[in-house]
């Protein structure tokens, strides 16, 4: 193969990421005139164009969505080797993007980053809440937080967390008024606290655990939230029972305040993981987080 087609798919990677000519020249620090030759000889050299290009902006062709999907590891595995060598005798510097839940940022990374910032000053720490499944190498994150251990190929899973449980809570408040249930059958005469996932657009189901198999308990709901914050609120108000993870409820300011119910139908949750690309960790300024946050949870999984 042409060594220079090498080039061509970093220029070609960085006009999809970028969404443009102009754009990704900024980010590779070269004159857009160039960007757009290197594109020309790779599409030339296929033989099939890359990008349906309008005034406004550039979209993948098929051919061009199958070269992207293709190659991105290729790529990525490339610019981490690169930056491995560059890393050498130098303090860790550039940009890592991580991408994980509310629930994981309450737990793994709220107590902790500021402290990285001041630890590594020259790298610049993004961080995006999302509470779905992301594919961390097609949307450009160095690292991802999730539930489980089974991710894409030449992907790293390390684990962080041990299985916990999904606890429920009601308030004193609450109790007081409306009792106490004592078996999931009671449950249909209380209140839930429904919550919403956010990618799905629909309201989760209330699932316990009974002799090893899941048990779906339909409630009705006067909140219905998508946030573990007001979540605990709705609780604290006497607005119904309310799902918190237990690792989140031991943090909460007022837990004891917090009445847990039905502990022995409790849904448990799979270890919670670090995820990563294979050659990621080449790069200083990823292993440096991936060794912190690794440091700041003890061997049994404990923040």
């Amino acid at each position: 193969m042409n060594s220079s087609i090498y080039g061509y798919l970093i220029v070609f990677h960085a006009i999809a990421e970028q969404g443009g000519i102009a754009a990704a020249s900024r980010k590779l620090e070269t004159a857009p005139p160039s960007v757009s030759k290197s594109l020309k000889l790779l599409e030339q050299h296929i033989g099939l164009p890359l990008f349906h290009r309008t005034t406004r902006k550039m979209e993948l062709t098929e051919a061009g969505q199958r070269l992207l999907d293709s190659t991105k590891q290729l790529v990525q595995s490339l610019e981490y080797a690169v930056e491995s060598v560059q890393d050498l005798g130098e303090v860790p510097t550039g940009t890592v993007r991580i991408t994980l839940s509310r629930f994981a940022y309450q737990l793994i990374l709220k107590p902790h980053f500021a402290e990285f910032c001041r630890l590594y000053p020259h790298i610049q720490l993004e961080i995006s809440l999302y509470d779905g499944t992301v594919d961390i190498l097609q949307q450009g994150f160095d690292l991802g937080i999730r539930f489980g251990d089974k991710v894409e190929p030449n992907m790293v899973a390390r684990k962080l967390l041990a299985p916990f449980a999904e606890g429920l809570y009601l308030s004193p408040d609450y109790a007081a008024q409306y009792g106490i249930p004592h078996t999931p059958q009671e449950l249909p005469n209380h209140c839930l606290i429904g919550y919403r996932f956010i990618t799905a657009n629909r309201i989760l189901p209330l699932i316990l655990q009974q002799n090893g198999q899941d048990l779906t308990v339909e409630m009705e709901s006067r909140l219905i939230a998508n946030d573990i914050d007001v979540m605990a609120d709705g609780v604290r108000a006497g607005l119904g029972i309310g799902r918190i993870f237990t690792p989140i409820h031991c943090l909460l300011p007022d837990s004891e305040r917090f009445i847990p119910v039905l502990q022995e139908y409790w849904k448990h949750y799979p270890p919670v993981y670090l995820y990563y690309p294979q050659h990621s960790q080449k790069a200083k300024r990823i292993q440096v987080l991936i060794d912190f946050l690794s440091q700041k949870l003890d061997e049994n999984g404990k923040p």
